[in-house]
This record gives structure tokens, C-alpha cells and sequence, in this order.
């Protein structure tokens, strides 16, 4: 019998502490602090860097430089001003001259087989790596454009 109540005082000591330390399993706090969800930006930024490696990094290589004499920079690149043709090449793709830092480049990018939300993504990665800046771009502004080229 004794040994049946020192069982019994352990499992109510071991409730008691478990339940003291949140480990009661019904949390009625409203604390958020283990669960933060990154701003939209910052997923786009990671979505965006798997599609840059998926999709742009064998031209514009991991680094954004680009290969020189053949394929533009995305790092550092002044083309990258005008978002409106970003957006568009990514879309249309480009054969022909395009100057990039007053580097003058000549070959094609193909049109991009990617939805709205996903060259977001990517262009939101180019805007906020390789010493670039830039504000996030949304999936409305991408359709937007598309509409607009189409």
C-alpha cells in the first residue's frame, strides 16, 4: 500500500510540474513568439532563391555576375532600375542588344514558364541580393504587366 501511494505522489508531483511548465498541452495564451511567420517579403525572397537556382542561375551564375561577353549581370545592375522591363523580359524573354552597366550584351533570353506569384518570387530574390535593392514585387504588379503585353 505504500508503495502504491509514493507512485501516486510522483505521477501528481510530475502533473503538477508539467502543467506548471506549459507542457499541460492547452496553452490559453495568445503568445506567438514560437510560431512567427516571416513577412510575405522574406518567404517570397526564399521561394524565389529556389527558382533563381532552378531557373536563372545557369546564365546569370550564383553570384549574379553574370558571364561576361554573353549573359548580363543581375548583381549590382542597373537594368534592373526600370522594373516594368524586368518584369516584361522575364515574362516576353529578349533576343537582341541590352546594355547592362554599359556593358553591351547580345544574345536571347527565352520567355520564362513561370506563373505570376513565382517570377514575383525570383525578382523579389535579384531585388534584395547581389548588392541590389529594392522593393518586394507583388504577383498583382507581374500580372499587371503580363496583361498589359499580352
Amino acid at each position: 500500500m505504500k508503495s502504491y501511494k509514493i507512485a501516486l505522489s510522483a505521477i501528481l508531483l510530475f502533473s503538477v510540474i508539467l502543467t506548471a511548465c506549459g507542457g499541460g498541452g492547452n496553452k490559453t495564451t495568445s503568445d506567438t513568439s514560437e510560431t512567427k511567420v516571416p513577412p510575405t517579403s522574406m518567404v517570397a525572397a526564399v521561394d524565389g532563391e529556389a527558382i533563381f537556382k532552378k531557373t536563372c542561375i545557369t546564365c546569370h551564375m550564383a553570384n549574379g555576375e553574370g558571364v561576361p561577353n554573353t549573359f548580363p549581370p543581375l548583381a549590382k545592375s542597373d537594368f534592373l532600375a526600370n522594373r516594368e522591363n524586368v518584369i516584361h523580359q522575364v515574362l516576353k524573354g529578349k533576343t537582341g542588344e541590352l546594355v547592362v552597366n554599359g556593358v553591351t550584351y547580345n544574345n536571347t533570353m527565352p520567355p520564362q514558364a513561370l506563373n505570376d506569384e513565382e517570377i514575383a518570387a525570383v525578382l523579389t530574390y535579384v531585388y534584395n541580393n547581389f548588392g541590389n535593392t529594392g522593393e518586394p514585387v507583388t504577383a498583382d504588379e507581374v500580372k499587371a504587366i503580363r496583361d498589359k503585353a499580352e
